[in-house]
């Protein structure tokens, strides 16, 4: 019997790739595809998935949320992250929402469909370039971060913040909160001064462990 696969992507050449990827396999098979977040959760419920492949970005819509109210209405699909988002902090709310994998999108081909088989039989996959990462953590501190007390986060600085750490493009944040790109770039370089950090990953955390997000 073959891997019923469920594609949640809203790049239309991304999603072809899969299919074509997915459907060359003998144990698989594509069933459905979904450009749009807001549909996803229905599509699992009409289609029945064994795995869903989801994004964790879509336009207006957060696949973490996805994850959470597939599992809210007891939804036992498997679930496979797949995206660009490397950063540990995706990871954990992933996993903590009920995701049974997460790979990233520059994966390769054979990882991803090792990983669609592994989640398939109930097995658990993390990306061996994160899982390298996060053992390294063991023997590396968290890094602090020293927010000027003088200096706080203004309203909209946390909005950008919040947005940044969702995984907004600047297009989509200022198309979101109504401003321009450029105002967008003033708020994220004061947003870096003011908690003294320069990478993203360090601004999801921060939002993170703020409970921004």
């Amino acid at each position: 019997m073959k891997i019923k696969v469920l594609l949640a992507d809203d790049h239309n050449v991304l999603r072809t790739g899969l299919r074509l990827l997915i459907n060359s396999q003998e144990d698989m098979a594509v069933i459905g595809e979904v450009g749009d977040g807001k549909e996803v959760v229905h599509a699992v419920v009409s289609l029945k998935p064994d795995v869903l492949l989801l994004d964790l970005s879509f336009p207006g819509c957060d696949g973490i949320e996805v994850i959470k109210e597939l599992r809210a209405r007891g939804q036992q699909t498997c679930i496979l992250i797949l995206t660009m988002h490397e950063e540990e902090t995706y990871l954990k709310k992933a996993i903590e929402a009920g995701a049974h994998g997460y790979i990233v999108k520059k994966a390769t081909d054979t990882t991803l469909i090792s990983s669609i088989k592994e989640v398939a039989r109930g097995g658990r996959v993390i990306d061996p370039v994160m899982a390298g990462a996060l053992l390294s953590r063991v023997w590396s501190p968290e890094p602090v971060f020293h927010q000027n007390s003088s200096l706080k986060l203004s309203e909209r600085e946390t909005e950008v913040l919040r947005l940044i750490a969702l995984g907004y493009s600047n297009l989509e944040i200022a198309e979101e909160l109504v401003i321009s790109s450029k105002t967008v770039e003033s708020h994220k370089a004061s947003i870096r001064s003011k908690l003294g950090v320069q990478k993203r990953s360090e601004l999801v955390r921060y939002a993170m462990g703020n409970k921004i997000i």
